[in-house]
């Protein structure tokens, strides 16, 4: 059952570290949750090696937890419009209109 624990939160560790690092939001609490559950459940329950193991994914998993957190309040995503682009927009939108013309004069 300790086996079986570690596993599970390994795998659930590794697809939170995934989660975390790709712009998926608090997406990425799903996975981390039962990391947490089943790092400390394997925590509980274990000694020697498996000990060190547990606490080491249940550390990992409390940090991707405070990173999640962390990008939702303090990151905040600010559309600018970008006039540059949008003044080179309308220009090659004339140029265009203007080579229709001479197309068209050509004819």
């Amino acid at each position: 059952m300790k086996k079986l624990f570690l596993i599970l939160a390994l795998l659930f560790c590794l697809i939170a570290i995934v989660f975390t690092v790709l712009p998926t939001g608090t997406f990425a609490l799903l996975p981390i949750v039962p990391a947490l559950l089943f790092s400390f459940l394997t925590f509980r329950k274990s000694e020697g090696k498996m000990f060190h193991a547990s606490r080491l994914i249940l550390f990992v998993s409390a940090a991707m937890l405070l990173i999640v957190i962390a990008k939702e309040v303090l990151i905040q995503d600010e559309v600018v419009a970008d006039k540059q682009f949008e003044q080179k927009k309308i220009e090659s939108e004339k140029e265009t209109v203007k080579e229709l013309e001479e197309l068209e004069g050509l004819e």
